[in-house]
């Protein structure tokens, strides 16, 4: 039907064009037109059985042949909140994407697993604030032991979004402690990985349950980007590409088509340390120590469809990786994957290695 409306044809003449191109003989019987224009296909019996026979024949690999090209290709998936609960949208990410990750490296190619967690933010303000004014109430007591295994961390996270919403003095103290955890504050900073580290110990727990290959040392979550924004707009100011808007410092809008919104955002907030706002996926903006080299595919399991050749293009635009081009998508409401060609500069020289 989409391929139909694209061309400006009715499905049922595109349906008949795709049966009158395609020769099956020996693989499956000739395909029938249904309905509106949908095109079935019946497999032959023999050619299953015969696959299955090779499958059956072959124990190590079921017949799959490695990869003739070995990749390095980056998988991101899974990507919860900390303080807050997986839900199935997690769920089916993670299954997915561990999916991905298993065949590509049955394939031979080298995979890098990434959990990119929601581990910084504004959020965090709200809830080491709570967690400080909990401890107050016992004099001596750091906030971070208030956290243990049975700590019920979305009641947590709601009774902190409540104090938020309705005290504006607790308000005006968990802004400060954003402008703290970004500052490097330590007081702040360890009841923030108290609150990491027992997220990732309740996600650990749902992955071990669904045999996904996905551990704490494949999370890297927002908070690992913090120390490398400030190069990063820095090298933006000094490039052609990247626009003043106000206070905003902007990748153009044009990147990405009429009325979407633009890859990158810088906003100096007052008493706050450089921060980028990046509403599209990572990439193949990968930590340096993730990667010998820049990846050669990267597939996102977590970003709606056009998100990530969007991202992608505007990292190219900057001049951080190289072409783009979209390898396969399916409807909005699924994902998608995109390949990026290795760009002519080094790999030292760009972003996160």
């Amino acid at each position: 039907m989409s391929l139909a409306k694209r061309l400006g044809r009715k499905p049922r003449e595109v349906a008949d064009a795709i049966v009158a191109a395609i020769d099956l003989t020996g693989i499956a019987a000739r395909p029938e037109i249904a309905g509106p224009g949908f095109v079935n296909v019946r497999l032959d019996d023999g050619y299953l059985a015969r696959l299955v026979g090779e499958a059956a024949a072959d124990h190590a690999r079921l017949g799959i042949a490695p990869a003739t090209r070995r990749d390095t290709v980056v998988v991101d998936y899974s990507g919860p909140n900390v303080a807050k609960e997986m839900h199935v949208g997690h769920l089916r990410s993670t299954v997915i994407g561990d999916a991905l990750a298993r065949t590509l490296a049955f394939e031979g190619h080298d995979v890098i697993r990434q959990n990119h967690v929601g581990d910084w933010g504004t959020q965090f303000g709200m809830l080491i604030e709570l967690l400080i004014e909990r401890a107050g109430r016992t004099p001596g007591r750091d906030p971070e032991t208030l956290l243990g295994p049975g700590t019920d961390l979305t009641a947590t996270y709601r009774e902190a979004t409540a104090r938020d919403a309705s005290d504006p003095d607790f308000a005006r103290r968990a802004r400060e402690r954003v402008v703290k955890l970004q500052g490097g504050d330590p007081e702040t900073l360890r009841s923030w990985k108290a609150l990491v580290d027992l997220s990732a110990a309740q996600f650990q727990a749902v992955y071990d349950r669904l045999g996904v290959a996905l551990g704490t040392a494949d999370i890297r979550g927002e908070s690992a980007y913090n120390d490398r924004l400030p190069a990063v707009v820095a090298e933006l100011r000094e490039g052609p590409r990247a626009r003043e808007r106000g206070r905003a410092l902007r990748l153009p809008r044009r990147l990405h088509g009429q009325g979407r919104r633009p890859a990158a955002t810088h906003r100096p907030e007052v008493g706050r340390r450089l921060s980028l706002r990046d509403d599209r996926p990572r990439g193949a903006a990968l930590p340096g120590a993730r990667a010998a080299r820049a990846p050669d595919r990267v597939r996102d399991r977590r970003a709606p469809a056009p998100a990530l050749p969007d991202g992608l293009r505007g990292r190219a635009r900057a001049g951080w990786i190289g072409e783009v081009r979209r390898a396969r998508s399916t409807s909005s409401s699924d994902r998608c994957s995109a390949r990026t060609e290795s760009p002519s500069r080094p790999a030292a020289a760009r972003p996160f290695g």
